[in-house]
């Protein structure tokens, strides 16, 4: 399949870092997605029936993001992409996950880009 359904920019506060200080401060994070779908019954019907609904797809990366505590990016990347493939009729995600100004000095943000399938 090559059809491919891209939510980027999403911004959602989430408890991430190594130290607990930086875990409470609960920063935003953007995340951008690929999500595997097959668009060709919703490109001929226009009807939000036949593909993914975007606000359900956030709503579950902002669920996710806002429960519980992680250390590291590629650990929110992981949940995320779990969840979207168990609760969404998706093929296979592409998640990028970045955390913005990660250390003191010039980095804008540090990132990992996972891409994960169902049944591998």
């Amino acid at each position: 399949m090559k059809d491919v359904i891209l939510l980027e920019g999403i911004e959602v506060p989430a408890a991430l870092g190594v130290s607990k200080a930086e875990r409470q401060m609960r920063r935003p994070v953007h995340i951008d997605l690929e999500l595997g779908f097959d668009l060709s019954r919703s490109g001929r019907s226009d009807r939000l029936a036949d593909t993914l609904d975007y606000g359900d797809i956030y709503r579950t990366v902002e669920e996710v993001a806002g429960t519980r505590e992680n250390r590291l990016v590629e650990a929110l990347a992981e949940r995320i992409a779990a969840a979207l493939l168990s609760r969404h009729p998706v093929e296979w995600c592409t998640i990028t996950v970045r955390k913005l100004a990660p250390v003191a000095g010039t980095l804008r943000h540090a990132g990992v880009r996972i891409t994960r399938s169902r049944g591998g």
